[in-house]
């Protein structure tokens, strides 16, 4: 059996650990909230933006949303929204795994959104074409260069990590023009605005040109906001999952602490015994 000295150290080390992940828990699940919140304004002001574009009237072959594949480079994009730590449990290695499941080489590029998941690649040998990394902020993410990126491809395709729950989390996939054609299609004929009834300035081709790429970037802004909220629920998981293992080690070293005490106790009890006993004998033969 240990020492008790040594089972003792050891549980203030699991003790600490047991603090540290309390501390992130809590951390993580003050950011699920205000991220929560911020998705959900992201959405509204989407949803917003896409009436009004919706509603311009120009010709539909123009559109960002209705461009053909010839139109691109003729290769495939996966944009794959990751987180920058490794603390959010297993979450980053299920969605490069479900990426990987459909990744072609000679036909797909790999762009990468955040440190760990570019590090799980370069782990699996895969190569990636550009990263970027993605802050850990409250603040506005500027995806522009991200966009630039992307819009040669003839098929963007992002894998990103959804909110479901505080306790559920799925890896989701969208193209990212095809989602964006969808909405398109779903108009409203009634809220058109046409050139007859408003004055556009500097043109109605210039706007609609400004308000595609707007769209586009907040499409991509949406998919990383929604991959953060699904991080920091993956984190807050992993950290309450820490802690109560932390816990109940902590638990385990007190009863063996408690146990190599007590059989501590008993040693030396038995030494001062024995000890006893031979003063004894000694003292009965000096008689």
């Amino acid at each position: 059996m240990r020492r008790a000295s040594l089972i003792e150290k050891e549980g203030l080390q699991i003790g600490t650990i047991e603090g540290l992940t309390g501390v992130f828990e809590s951390i993580a699940s003050t950011q699920v909230a205000k991220v929560k919140h911020k998705v959900e304004l992201s959405k509204d002001f989407f949803d917003l933006l896409w009436a009004r574009y919706s509603a311009i009237r120009i010709d539909p072959n123009s559109r960002i949303t209705n461009r053909h594949a010839a139109e691109g480079n003729g290769r495939t994009v996966f944009v794959v929204i990751s987180a920058e730590s490794g603390l959010n449990g297993d979450i980053d290695q299920r969605l490069i795994e479900t990426m990987l499941r459909d990744y072609d080489v000679d036909t797909t590029d790999i762009i990468v959104l955040g440190t760990h998941g570019a590090t799980q690649l370069m782990q699996r040998g895969v190569k990636f074409s550009r990263y970027f990394q993605v802050p850990e902020s409250d603040e506005y993410i500027d995806v522009g260069p991200v966009v630039d990126a992307i819009m040669p491809y003839s098929s963007i395709i992002v894998y990103y990590q959804e909110y479901v729950s505080l306790g559920v989390q799925e890896i989701k996939t969208i193209n990212l023009i095809t989602s964006l054609k969808d909405m398109s299609e779903n108009a409203d004929d009634e809220n058109a605005i046409t050139p007859a009834e408003t004055i556009f300035e500097p043109t109605l081709d210039e706007i609609a040109v400004g308000m595609e790429a707007t769209m586009v970037t907040l499409a991509l802004n949406q998919t990383i906001l929604e991959s953060s909220l699904a991080q920091a629920a993956s984190r807050f998981n992993a950290m309450a999952s820490a802690k109560k293992r932390a816990g109940e080690m902590l638990g385990e070293f007190k009863l063996e602490y408690h146990r190599a005490k007590r059989s501590e106790s008993d040693r030396r009890l038995r030494e001062v015994m024995i000890s006893l006993k031979k003063k004894r004998r000694l003292a009965g033969g000096r008689r």
